[in-house]
């Protein structure tokens, strides 16, 4: 039986390939098979009443999970290192399940201003029902610091931003959260578990949208909440009760999502989308190794283009976290964006190109492109994309695994048309 960390196990791919089969499910399977039920019958009552009241492992609805989600979250708490793992529909259903979970009307959280914009739409949705949000540059921790109140209870930062590519200041925030006894939430979907654990920088919670990297190849939506186990749940006020005198200590606050946000938030992953996500996890670091590596080869030809005004690339040596990112992360990542000079026309640049997709989602197989200003940041008007350092130029680039020449080639005839 495997067991639960990754410091015990074989190199990264090689465990995320086997995860499933050292479970050893039925018949000698190499994957965890699709369990499609809803629901679970026994042939005693007691075992379905021990369940219920987590006397027992078991499964009683899947609404709160399968055998089929939970090889899932098996796999990813063992990519990031982590104590446990809840999967959702969606990373923002993950999302927006850790903060109904573990917040109260009249809680305050710490935000990076630089959220995605999604991400930030829903703390607004929340702020309108009690919950107080101060959104600050999270590039410095002295901010965070500023920013505190005495009903701070979470800070909530991503690695690398979409789609400027800021990075946050990971490790101090880390340590000023773990002094003052804050959740320290880090949404790692940019990163993922190969490039960056989050547990490094004393993470609490690790958000993954499994739609991106990890799933990597644009069939299968889905989203999860990892707990490092490095929070100290029993000093947390907002856990309930009931669950205090049932789940272990170290088990409370990834019990409370699962409970709250899962189970009475109803975002659950499907078993066909877990399977989906699963198998493409077992490329992930094959496929982030040629993206970066086409990210890189790509920033640095566009930086040097003269119909372009700026590159966002934690990989080119003047972005103003380029050490800090070459510290923290094993590559780059495959996510940049760039603007083109004034007079040139965007959407005839991007109509231009023939390999690159116009699409919307990011860690994809294919290199995808979109003009960020009209599209995923529309609604947040003008005022707050210059807030954001988003200029209607911008387009967002997620770097797929194409060949390195063929990419370069498509943005060439179409820069040079």
């Amino acid at each position: 039986m495997m067991n639960d960390t990754m410091e015990d196990q074989k190199g990264f791919t090689t465990t995320i390939l086997h995860s499933d089969r050292l479970l050893k499910p039925e018949f000698g399977a190499l994957h965890q098979p699709v369990h499609t039920s809803v629901t679970w019958g026994f042939e005693d009552v007691q075992g379905l009443v021990n369940v219920f009241q987590n006397k027992a492992k078991g499964y009683a609805y899947s609404r709160q999970g399968n055998p089929t989600t939970t090889a899932l979250e098996h796999k990813v708490t063992q990519m990031e290192r982590g104590k446990a793992t809840v999967s959702f529909s969606t990373g923002m259903a993950a999302i927006t399940a850790t903060i109904q979970s573990l917040m109260k009307a009249g809680d305050h959280i710490i935000a990076s201003s630089f959220l995605f914009g999604n991400t930030r739409s829903i703390m607004q949705t929340y702020a309108d029902i009690g919950i107080s949000f101060s959104f600050v540059d999270a590039t410095n921790v002295e901010n965070i610091k500023n920013a505190i109140q005495e009903n701070t209870k979470m800070v909530f930062v991503e690695t690398i931003a979409n789609p400027a590519t800021q990075i946050a200041d990971l490790a101090p925030i880390g340590d000023f959260c773990a002094e003052k006894g804050i959740i320290y939430v880090v949404d790692n979907t940019m990163t993922s578990p190969y490039l960056f654990n989050p547990i490094k920088v004393k993470a609490s919670l690790v958000i993954n949208s499994l739609t991106k990297y990890i799933g990597g190849h644009g069939d299968a939506l889905g989203g999860s909440v990892t707990d490092t186990g490095l929070f100290d749940w029993t000093s947390y006020a907002n856990i309930a009760q009931v669950l205090r005198e049932q789940i272990k200590p170290d088990m409370l606050g990834i019990t409370q999502i699962r409970k709250r946000g899962l189970r009475d938030g109803g975002g659950t992953l499907s078993p066909e989308a877990a399977h989906t996500i699963s198998v493409g996890a077992e490329t992930l670091a094959l496929r982030l190794e040629r993206a970066c590596h086409n990210a890189l080869t790509l920033a640095q030809y566009l930086e040097n283009h003269d119909m372009v005004s700026k590159v966002y690339y934690p990989g080119l040596s003047n972005h103003p976290q380029h050490a800090l990112a070459g510290n923290l992360f094993k590559h780059y990542g495959g996510l940049m964006s760039f603007s083109l000079k004034d007079g040139i026309d965007l959407f005839a640049f991007l109509n231009r190109l023939q390999l690159v997709v116009k699409s919307s989602n990011l860690g994809d197989t294919r290199t995808l492109a979109i003009p960020v200003a009209h599209t995923i940041f529309f609604e947040l008007g003008a005022a707050s994309r210059a807030e954001m350092g988003i200029p209607d130029s911008m387009v967002r680039l997620s770097v797929g695994i194409e060949d390195t020449d063929d990419l370069l080639q498509d943005f060439r005839q179409a820069l040079e048309a």
